[in-house]
């Protein structure tokens, strides 16, 4: 599903196969570092699975994809630049294939949002931020796997600073009014995300 879908969004803007190729490898590489525990093709899955679910309340669907693929193809846990690299190596691509600036624009946009996940005046980008945090609000068997999975990316930080870190993330969503943005997501995530995360937040203690 996940490749298939990125042939098929790509072929929009080229017919070269190496050049099709060439993006996907790179992709598929990125996001199977043996570095990455949460940061998978498997979390670009699950974005993908969400965003098809309210496709037809997507105004712009190709510039949702480039995010999706794009939004986490550079992450190191050592920097705190990602999404601006991500962002930047999106560009260079959609360039290469000849995607238009405005396209480009947007999408970049998008990719900087999963800094904050606050509100945007874009409702695309509430829905692909809104997606990019589902894990929160999923059962609590899926969110135990995911926050452990997170502390694996971490495991170069002892837990005394590791845990201090992700006590102020789980304080920031926490502090939000709304942790999801749009009505899709808030009515279907909201409740057990603020859930999962006070019974992380009490594990932490």
């Amino acid at each position: 599903m996940l490749k298939d879908f990125f042939f098929d969004l790509i072929r929009n803007y080229t017919d070269n196969e190496n050049t099709i190729n060439y993006l996907w490898n790179e992709i598929e590489k990125n996001y199977s570092n043996h570095r990455r525990y949460y940061h998978t093709l498997q979390h670009l899955e699950n974005l993908l699975v969400q965003l098809v679910e309210v496709k037809e309340k997507i105004q712009n669907w190709n510039i949702i994809l480039f995010s999706i693929y794009y939004h986490d193809a550079i992450y190191n846990v050592l920097k705190s630049d990602n999404e601006q690299r991500s962002a930047a190596l999106a560009e260079k691509r959609m360039l290469q294939i000849g995607v238009d600036n405005q396209i480009i624009n947007i999408c970049k946009m998008q990719i900087m949002a999963t800094q904050s996940h606050a509100q945007s005046a874009d409702n695309d980008t509430n829905y692909f931020t809104d997606a990019d945090l589902s894990v929160l609000g999923q059962s609590w068997n899926i969110y135990e796997i995911y926050y452990k999975n997170v502390r694996k990316e971490y495991i170069i930080y002892p837990d005394i600073i590791y845990n201090s870190g992700r006590k102020k993330v789980l304080h920031h969503f926490l502090s939000m009014d709304r942790i999801f943005k749009t009505e899709f997501f808030n009515s279907k995530l909201e409740n057990q995300a603020k859930e999962n995360l006070q019974k992380e937040l009490y594990l932490l203690k």
